[in-house]
Protein backbone atom coordinates (compact mmCIF):
# COMPACT_ATOMS: atom_id res chain seq x y z
CA UNK A 1 0.00 0.00 0.00
CA UNK A 2 2.06 3.23 -1.04
CA UNK A 3 -0.87 5.34 -0.56
CA UNK A 4 -0.70 9.17 -2.23
CA UNK A 5 2.63 10.52 -0.59
CA UNK A 6 5.24 8.97 -2.70
CA UNK A 7 8.42 11.58 -2.12
CA UNK A 8 11.17 10.93 -5.18
CA UNK A 9 14.45 10.92 -3.52
CA UNK A 10 15.30 13.42 -5.82
CA UNK A 11 13.51 16.33 -4.34
CA UNK A 12 13.90 16.11 -0.97
CA UNK A 13 17.51 17.48 0.89
CA UNK A 14 20.05 15.31 2.44
CA UNK A 15 18.78 16.11 5.78
CA UNK A 16 14.85 15.14 4.75
CA UNK A 17 15.94 11.97 2.90
CA UNK A 18 17.13 10.77 6.45
CA UNK A 19 14.54 11.74 8.02
CA UNK A 20 12.03 10.15 5.95
CA UNK A 21 13.51 7.11 5.99
CA UNK A 22 14.00 7.32 9.76
CA UNK A 23 10.49 7.31 9.87
CA UNK A 24 10.05 4.96 7.25
CA UNK A 25 12.15 2.43 9.04
CA UNK A 26 11.11 3.24 12.48
CA UNK A 27 7.01 2.22 11.39
CA UNK A 28 7.90 -1.34 9.78
CA UNK A 29 9.52 -1.87 13.01
CA UNK A 30 6.87 -0.68 15.41
CA UNK A 31 4.63 -2.82 13.33
CA UNK A 32 7.56 -5.98 13.70
CA UNK A 33 7.75 -5.47 17.40
CA UNK A 34 4.13 -4.97 18.16
CA UNK A 35 2.66 -6.77 15.95
CA UNK A 36 4.71 -9.49 14.53
CA UNK A 37 6.46 -9.78 11.02
CA UNK A 38 3.57 -10.33 9.04
CA UNK A 39 2.12 -7.08 9.84
CA UNK A 40 4.99 -5.16 8.27
CA UNK A 41 3.03 -5.93 5.18
CA UNK A 42 0.99 -3.05 6.57
CA UNK A 43 3.75 -0.31 6.11
CA UNK A 44 2.57 2.13 3.74
CA UNK A 45 3.77 5.70 3.24
CA UNK A 46 1.27 7.81 3.86
CA UNK A 47 1.03 5.85 7.66
CA UNK A 48 4.58 7.73 8.44
CA UNK A 49 2.91 10.62 8.28
CA UNK A 50 1.49 10.10 11.68
CA UNK A 51 4.98 9.92 13.14
CA UNK A 52 6.53 12.67 11.37
CA UNK A 53 3.42 15.04 12.96
CA UNK A 54 4.15 13.94 16.37
CA UNK A 55 7.78 14.53 16.25
CA UNK A 56 7.66 17.98 14.17
CA UNK A 57 5.47 18.84 17.50
CA UNK A 58 7.64 17.65 19.77
CA UNK A 59 8.81 21.33 21.76
CA UNK A 60 12.06 21.42 23.52
CA UNK A 61 10.62 20.73 27.09
CA UNK A 62 8.15 18.11 26.32
CA UNK A 63 8.72 15.02 24.12
CA UNK A 64 6.30 11.70 24.12
CA UNK A 65 8.07 8.93 26.03
CA UNK A 66 10.85 6.85 24.38
CA UNK A 67 10.48 9.43 21.12
CA UNK A 68 13.88 10.23 19.47
CA UNK A 69 16.13 7.84 17.03
CA UNK A 70 17.58 4.55 17.55
CA UNK A 71 20.32 2.50 15.34
CA UNK A 72 18.09 -0.25 14.06
CA UNK A 73 20.14 -3.86 13.17
CA UNK A 74 21.14 -4.81 9.66
CA UNK A 75 18.03 -4.68 7.43
CA UNK A 76 18.19 -6.66 3.81
CA UNK A 77 16.14 -3.83 2.31
CA UNK A 78 18.98 -1.50 3.02
CA UNK A 79 21.57 -3.71 1.92
CA UNK A 80 22.22 -5.07 5.23
CA UNK A 81 23.42 -1.66 6.78
CA UNK A 82 22.38 -0.13 9.89
CA UNK A 83 20.09 2.86 10.14
CA UNK A 84 18.74 5.65 12.59
CA UNK A 85 15.10 4.90 12.51
CA UNK A 86 12.09 7.03 14.86
CA UNK A 87 10.72 5.08 17.82
CA UNK A 88 8.12 6.25 20.64
CA UNK A 89 4.88 6.84 20.94
CA UNK A 90 4.45 8.50 17.31
CA UNK A 91 5.59 5.44 15.33
CA UNK A 92 3.12 2.99 17.55
CA UNK A 93 0.71 5.34 17.27
CA UNK A 94 1.68 5.37 12.72
CA UNK A 95 1.83 1.07 13.36
CA UNK A 96 -1.70 1.08 15.14
CA UNK A 97 -3.68 2.96 12.82
CA UNK A 98 -1.14 1.67 9.50
CA UNK A 99 -2.84 -2.05 11.01
CA UNK A 100 -5.95 -1.19 11.52
CA UNK A 101 -6.50 0.96 7.60
CA UNK A 102 -4.70 -2.41 6.77
CA UNK A 103 -7.36 -4.51 8.36
CA UNK A 104 -10.13 -2.80 6.76
CA UNK A 105 -8.29 -2.94 3.10
CA UNK A 106 -8.31 -6.65 2.86
CA UNK A 107 -11.81 -6.79 4.27
CA UNK A 108 -12.94 -4.46 1.26
CA UNK A 109 -10.97 -6.94 -1.11
CA UNK A 110 -12.52 -9.89 0.58
CA UNK A 111 -16.24 -8.68 -0.09
CA UNK A 112 -15.51 -7.94 -3.48
CA UNK A 113 -13.83 -10.76 -4.42
CA UNK A 114 -11.25 -9.34 -5.90
CA UNK A 115 -8.43 -11.19 -7.46
CA UNK A 116 -7.28 -14.25 -5.40
CA UNK A 117 -9.43 -13.09 -2.67
CA UNK A 118 -12.43 -14.89 -4.34
CA UNK A 119 -11.43 -17.85 -3.78
CA UNK A 120 -12.37 -19.44 -0.30
CA UNK A 121 -9.31 -20.74 1.22
CA UNK A 122 -7.54 -17.08 0.48
CA UNK A 123 -10.96 -15.53 2.08
CA UNK A 124 -10.88 -17.67 5.06
CA UNK A 125 -7.15 -16.47 5.91
CA UNK A 126 -7.84 -13.50 5.31
CA UNK A 127 -10.80 -13.04 7.11
CA UNK A 128 -8.73 -14.97 10.22
CA UNK A 129 -5.66 -12.25 9.51
CA UNK A 130 -8.01 -9.40 9.64
CA UNK A 131 -9.67 -10.06 13.03
CA UNK A 132 -6.26 -10.75 14.51
CA UNK A 133 -4.97 -7.12 13.69
CA UNK A 134 -8.24 -5.66 14.74
CA UNK A 135 -7.50 -6.72 18.31
CA UNK A 136 -3.74 -6.30 17.56
CA UNK A 137 -4.26 -2.30 16.77
CA UNK A 138 -6.60 -1.98 19.03
CA UNK A 139 -4.38 -3.06 21.84
CA UNK A 140 -1.09 -1.16 21.02
CA UNK A 141 -3.51 2.15 20.49
CA UNK A 142 -4.73 2.00 23.80
CA UNK A 143 -1.37 2.09 25.02
CA UNK A 144 -0.90 5.51 23.39
CA UNK A 145 -4.07 6.46 24.16
CA UNK A 146 -6.19 6.49 21.07
CA UNK A 147 -9.29 4.23 20.18
CA UNK A 148 -9.28 2.69 17.00
CA UNK A 149 -12.70 2.19 17.24
CA UNK A 150 -13.36 4.91 15.44
CA UNK A 151 -11.92 3.66 11.84
CA UNK A 152 -13.27 0.49 12.19
CA UNK A 153 -17.01 2.14 12.74
CA UNK A 154 -15.85 4.34 9.81
CA UNK A 155 -15.13 1.21 7.70
CA UNK A 156 -18.46 0.20 8.79
CA UNK A 157 -20.51 3.37 7.87
CA UNK A 158 -18.41 3.35 4.81
CA UNK A 159 -20.18 0.08 3.36
CA UNK A 160 -23.91 1.24 4.71
CA UNK A 161 -23.27 4.49 3.02
CA UNK A 162 -22.63 3.02 -0.57
CA UNK A 163 -25.64 0.79 -0.47
CA UNK A 164 -27.75 3.03 0.76
CA UNK A 165 -26.55 6.41 -1.52
CA UNK A 166 -29.62 7.78 -3.32
CA UNK A 167 -28.93 8.50 -6.99
CA UNK A 168 -27.05 11.87 -7.87
CA UNK A 169 -26.08 12.17 -4.04
CA UNK A 170 -22.99 14.26 -3.94
CA UNK A 171 -19.50 12.26 -3.87
CA UNK A 172 -18.75 14.05 -0.23
CA UNK A 173 -21.54 11.84 1.46
CA UNK A 174 -18.80 9.10 0.57
CA UNK A 175 -15.64 10.57 1.51
CA UNK A 176 -17.51 11.56 4.86
CA UNK A 177 -16.23 7.88 6.72
CA UNK A 178 -12.56 8.63 5.46
CA UNK A 179 -12.50 12.31 6.39
CA UNK A 180 -13.32 11.07 9.73
CA UNK A 181 -11.26 8.71 10.48
CA UNK A 182 -8.06 10.72 9.05
CA UNK A 183 -9.09 13.66 11.33
CA UNK A 184 -8.98 11.61 14.26
CA UNK A 185 -5.62 10.35 13.67
CA UNK A 186 -3.77 13.49 12.66
CA UNK A 187 -5.95 14.79 15.69
CA UNK A 188 -4.35 13.03 18.63
CA UNK A 189 -0.88 13.52 17.24
CA UNK A 190 -1.17 16.95 18.95
CA UNK A 191 -2.28 14.85 22.28
CA UNK A 192 0.79 12.61 21.82
CA UNK A 193 3.22 16.02 21.50
CA UNK A 194 1.61 18.07 24.17
CA UNK A 195 0.27 20.53 22.09
CA UNK A 196 -3.65 21.03 22.51
CA UNK A 197 -4.04 24.15 20.46
CA UNK A 198 -3.00 21.75 17.75
CA UNK A 199 -5.72 19.68 17.48
CA UNK A 200 -8.08 21.45 15.76
CA UNK A 201 -5.84 22.32 12.76
CA UNK A 202 -4.63 19.26 12.58
CA UNK A 203 -8.07 17.85 12.22
CA UNK A 204 -8.97 19.77 9.65
CA UNK A 205 -6.35 19.15 7.17
CA UNK A 206 -6.90 15.63 8.02
CA UNK A 207 -9.90 15.78 7.43
CA UNK A 208 -9.07 16.87 3.70
CA UNK A 209 -6.28 14.66 3.61
CA UNK A 210 -8.72 11.68 4.09
CA UNK A 211 -11.29 13.53 1.48
CA UNK A 212 -8.22 13.87 -1.13
CA UNK A 213 -6.97 10.05 -0.46
CA UNK A 214 -10.35 8.77 -1.04
CA UNK A 215 -11.34 10.53 -4.28
CA UNK A 216 -7.70 10.33 -5.79
CA UNK A 217 -8.29 6.39 -5.72
CA UNK A 218 -11.69 6.77 -6.84
CA UNK A 219 -10.30 8.50 -10.34
CA UNK A 220 -7.41 6.49 -10.00
CA UNK A 221 -9.39 3.00 -10.02
CA UNK A 222 -12.33 4.53 -12.44
CA UNK A 223 -11.18 2.92 -15.38
CA UNK A 224 -10.52 0.00 -14.07
CA UNK A 225 -13.84 -0.41 -11.66
CA UNK A 226 -16.00 0.43 -15.01
CA UNK A 227 -14.30 -2.51 -16.73
CA UNK A 228 -15.05 -5.02 -13.62
CA UNK A 229 -18.04 -3.36 -12.91
CA UNK A 230 -17.08 -2.60 -9.28
CA UNK A 231 -19.27 0.68 -7.32
CA UNK A 232 -16.81 3.50 -7.67
CA UNK A 233 -18.00 6.76 -6.12
CA UNK A 234 -17.63 8.89 -8.97
CA UNK A 235 -19.55 6.89 -11.18
CA UNK A 236 -22.40 6.44 -8.82
CA UNK A 237 -23.03 9.87 -7.57
CA UNK A 238 -22.07 11.56 -11.84
CA UNK A 239 -19.45 13.21 -10.28
CA UNK A 240 -17.07 14.25 -13.88
CA UNK A 241 -13.53 14.18 -13.41
CA UNK A 242 -13.50 18.32 -13.77
CA UNK A 243 -15.14 18.49 -10.69
CA UNK A 244 -12.86 15.50 -8.79
CA UNK A 245 -9.86 17.53 -9.61
CA UNK A 246 -11.82 20.58 -8.23
CA UNK A 247 -12.44 19.05 -4.90
CA UNK A 248 -8.76 17.86 -5.31
CA UNK A 249 -7.71 20.98 -5.40
CA UNK A 250 -9.69 22.66 -3.11
CA UNK A 251 -8.66 19.95 -0.11
CA UNK A 252 -4.95 20.47 -0.95
CA UNK A 253 -5.32 24.20 -0.84
CA UNK A 254 -7.53 23.75 2.50
CA UNK A 255 -4.34 21.75 3.95
CA UNK A 256 -1.75 24.26 3.39
CA UNK A 257 -4.30 26.77 4.74
CA UNK A 258 -4.68 24.16 8.16
CA UNK A 259 -0.96 24.02 8.61
CA UNK A 260 -0.43 27.39 9.11
CA UNK A 261 -2.70 27.01 12.08
CA UNK A 262 -0.34 24.49 13.82
CA UNK A 263 2.88 25.15 15.68
CA UNK A 264 5.55 23.14 14.75
CA UNK A 265 9.10 22.44 15.77
CA UNK A 266 10.38 21.64 12.49
CA UNK A 267 7.89 22.39 9.72
CA UNK A 268 10.27 21.18 6.40
CA UNK A 269 9.32 17.84 6.36
CA UNK A 270 5.61 18.18 7.28
CA UNK A 271 5.51 20.94 4.67
CA UNK A 272 7.05 18.67 2.23
CA UNK A 273 4.54 15.94 2.61
CA UNK A 274 1.12 17.58 3.25
CA UNK A 275 1.13 20.63 1.25
CA UNK A 276 3.75 19.92 -1.74
CA UNK A 277 3.21 16.09 -2.40
CA UNK A 278 -0.30 16.24 -2.20
CA UNK A 279 -0.41 18.64 -5.16
CA UNK A 280 1.54 16.15 -7.01
CA UNK A 281 -0.65 13.22 -5.92
CA UNK A 282 -3.04 15.41 -7.83
CA UNK A 283 -0.72 15.97 -10.65
CA UNK A 284 0.37 12.43 -11.00
CA UNK A 285 -3.70 11.58 -11.40
CA UNK A 286 -5.17 14.30 -13.21
CA UNK A 287 -2.14 14.97 -15.28
CA UNK A 288 -0.91 18.56 -15.87
CA UNK A 289 0.33 19.92 -19.63
CA UNK A 290 3.72 20.01 -19.89
CA UNK A 291 4.60 18.34 -17.08
CA UNK A 292 8.23 16.83 -17.52
CA UNK A 293 9.42 12.95 -16.29
CA UNK A 294 11.91 13.00 -13.83
CA UNK A 295 15.30 13.08 -14.97
CA UNK A 296 16.87 14.59 -12.33
CA UNK A 297 19.74 11.76 -10.66
CA UNK A 298 19.05 9.34 -13.51
CA UNK A 299 21.32 10.99 -15.74
CA UNK A 300 25.72 10.76 -15.44
CA UNK A 301 26.76 13.79 -12.92
CA UNK A 302 23.31 14.65 -11.80
CA UNK A 303 22.35 15.12 -7.90
CA UNK A 304 19.90 15.49 -6.09
CA UNK A 305 18.44 19.51 -5.72
CA UNK A 306 19.82 20.17 -9.10
CA UNK A 307 18.57 19.91 -12.61
CA UNK A 308 20.45 18.84 -15.78
CA UNK A 309 18.41 20.73 -18.63
CA UNK A 310 18.76 23.99 -16.04
CA UNK A 311 22.88 23.99 -16.03
CA UNK A 312 21.74 25.91 -12.47
CA UNK A 313 20.98 29.30 -14.11
CA UNK A 314 19.58 31.81 -11.94
CA UNK A 315 16.36 33.21 -13.55
CA UNK A 316 17.93 32.59 -17.19
CA UNK A 317 17.10 30.67 -20.05
CA UNK A 318 17.15 27.30 -19.43
CA UNK A 319 19.93 26.46 -21.81
CA UNK A 320 22.46 29.24 -20.11
CA UNK A 321 24.44 28.05 -17.74
CA UNK A 322 25.82 30.38 -14.54
CA UNK A 323 28.15 32.08 -16.90
CA UNK A 324 25.36 32.51 -20.19
CA UNK A 325 27.01 29.41 -21.93
CA UNK A 326 25.22 26.84 -23.34
CA UNK A 327 25.64 23.85 -20.74
CA UNK A 328 25.42 21.54 -24.07
CA UNK A 329 28.23 23.30 -25.90
CA UNK A 330 31.00 21.22 -26.78
CA UNK A 331 34.69 21.11 -25.04
CA UNK A 332 36.98 22.65 -27.18
CA UNK A 333 38.70 20.29 -29.34
CA UNK A 334 42.32 20.11 -28.54
CA UNK A 335 45.04 18.58 -31.30
CA UNK A 336 45.99 15.29 -30.67
CA UNK A 337 49.74 15.98 -30.67
CA UNK A 338 49.25 18.04 -27.55
CA UNK A 339 48.31 17.54 -24.02
CA UNK A 340 45.36 17.08 -22.78
CA UNK A 341 44.32 19.85 -20.14
CA UNK A 342 44.98 18.83 -16.79
CA UNK A 343 43.23 19.66 -13.29
CA UNK A 344 39.49 19.34 -11.96
CA UNK A 345 37.06 20.08 -14.36
CA UNK A 346 39.05 20.43 -17.54
CA UNK A 347 37.28 19.71 -20.49
CA UNK A 348 37.77 15.99 -21.74
CA UNK A 349 39.12 15.66 -25.04
CA UNK A 350 36.79 14.11 -27.98
CA UNK A 351 39.05 11.31 -28.49
CA UNK A 352 39.27 9.88 -24.73
CA UNK A 353 36.91 7.29 -24.26
CA UNK A 354 34.07 8.06 -21.73
CA UNK A 355 30.98 6.52 -20.19
CA UNK A 356 30.57 3.40 -18.28
CA UNK A 357 33.31 0.79 -17.87
CA UNK A 358 35.99 3.49 -19.12
CA UNK A 359 38.06 4.95 -16.62
CA UNK A 360 38.27 8.86 -16.23
CA UNK A 361 41.63 10.85 -17.37
CA UNK A 362 44.49 10.08 -14.41
CA UNK A 363 41.60 8.00 -11.98
CA UNK A 364 43.38 4.84 -11.31
CA UNK A 365 41.59 1.36 -12.43
CA UNK A 366 38.96 -0.05 -10.30
CA UNK A 367 40.14 -3.39 -8.66
CA UNK A 368 38.70 -6.12 -11.04
CA UNK A 369 37.46 -9.68 -9.43
CA UNK A 370 38.18 -12.37 -10.74
CA UNK A 371 35.47 -14.61 -11.76
CA UNK A 372 35.09 -17.09 -8.96
CA UNK A 373 35.34 -13.86 -6.52
CA UNK A 374 33.14 -11.90 -8.43
CA UNK A 375 30.54 -14.68 -8.71
CA UNK A 376 30.13 -15.30 -4.97
CA UNK A 377 30.01 -11.28 -4.27
CA UNK A 378 27.23 -10.94 -6.73
CA UNK A 379 25.36 -14.12 -5.08
CA UNK A 380 26.16 -12.27 -1.53
CA UNK A 381 24.88 -8.94 -2.92
CA UNK A 382 21.93 -10.44 -4.49
CA UNK A 383 20.98 -12.03 -1.23
CA UNK A 384 20.76 -9.29 0.77
CA UNK A 385 19.32 -7.07 -1.64
CA UNK A 386 22.16 -4.28 -2.41
CA UNK A 387 22.02 -5.16 -6.19
CA UNK A 388 18.35 -3.95 -6.11
CA UNK A 389 17.34 -0.90 -3.75
CA UNK A 390 21.03 0.29 -2.42
CA UNK A 391 23.89 2.32 -4.28
CA UNK A 392 26.60 -0.12 -4.39
CA UNK A 393 29.87 -1.19 -6.11
CA UNK A 394 29.77 -3.55 -8.65
CA UNK A 395 30.83 -6.90 -7.97
CA UNK A 396 33.14 -7.50 -10.50
CA UNK A 397 34.56 -3.70 -11.59
CA UNK A 398 34.35 -2.21 -8.45
CA UNK A 399 32.70 0.67 -9.77
CA UNK A 400 29.95 2.67 -8.25
CA UNK A 401 26.42 1.94 -9.23
CA UNK A 402 22.97 2.99 -8.35
CA UNK A 403 20.60 -0.33 -7.07
CA UNK A 404 18.25 -1.37 -9.83
CA UNK A 405 15.19 -0.09 -8.19
CA UNK A 406 16.71 3.50 -8.55
CA UNK A 407 18.10 2.85 -12.23
CA UNK A 408 14.30 2.04 -12.87
CA UNK A 409 11.64 3.97 -10.90
CA UNK A 410 9.40 5.82 -12.44
CA UNK A 411 9.34 8.91 -9.73
CA UNK A 412 7.43 11.80 -11.39
CA UNK A 413 9.83 14.42 -9.93
CA UNK A 414 9.50 17.07 -12.72
CA UNK A 415 11.17 20.46 -12.82
CA UNK A 416 13.44 20.50 -9.27
CA UNK A 417 11.53 24.10 -8.24
CA UNK A 418 8.33 22.45 -8.33
CA UNK A 419 8.33 22.43 -4.88
CA UNK A 420 8.29 25.90 -4.87
CA UNK A 421 4.89 26.43 -6.39
CA UNK A 422 3.00 27.54 -3.61
CA UNK A 423 5.24 30.61 -3.25
CA UNK A 424 4.70 33.93 -5.03
CA UNK A 425 1.25 35.38 -4.22
CA UNK A 426 1.09 32.92 -1.21
CA UNK A 427 4.82 33.07 -0.12
CA UNK A 428 4.00 32.31 3.40
CA UNK A 429 3.89 28.75 2.53
CA UNK A 430 7.45 28.28 2.49
CA UNK A 431 9.23 30.73 4.92
CA UNK A 432 11.47 29.34 6.96
CA UNK A 433 10.29 25.53 6.70
CA UNK A 434 13.49 24.64 4.44
CA UNK A 435 11.36 22.88 1.92
CA UNK A 436 13.62 24.21 -0.89
CA UNK A 437 16.98 23.29 0.46
CA UNK A 438 19.26 22.32 -2.15
CA UNK A 439 17.24 23.60 -4.90
CA UNK A 440 20.08 26.13 -6.99
CA UNK A 441 17.04 26.90 -9.57
CA UNK A 442 17.32 30.34 -7.85
CA UNK A 443 13.62 30.12 -6.71
CA UNK A 444 12.14 32.93 -4.13
CA UNK A 445 10.88 30.95 -1.23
Amino acid sequence: MFGIIRPCRHRLSERLQASWMAHLCGLCLALRDDHGQLARTATNYDGLIISVLVEAQAAAGHTAAGAGRRTAGPCPLRGMRTASVARGEGARLAAAVSLALASVKIRDHVEDQDGVFARRPVAAGARAVTRRWDRKSSGSASVVGFDTSVLLDAAARQGELERELPAGGSVLLVTEPTETATAAAFAHTAVLAGRPGNEAPLAEAGRLFGRLAHLLDAAEDQEADAASGAWNPLDATGTDRAEAERLCRDAVHGIRLALRDVELTDRALVHILLAHETERAVERVFGRPGHAACRVGHEPGATPGSHPERGHAQHGHPDQGPTGSNPYQAPPRHDPGQAPPQGPGAPVPPWVPQGPGFTPPGAPPPNRRNLLAGCAAWALMGCTCQLLCCEHNHPFSGERREGFCARNECCDCGDCCDSCQCCGENAQCCNDCGCCDGCDCGCDC
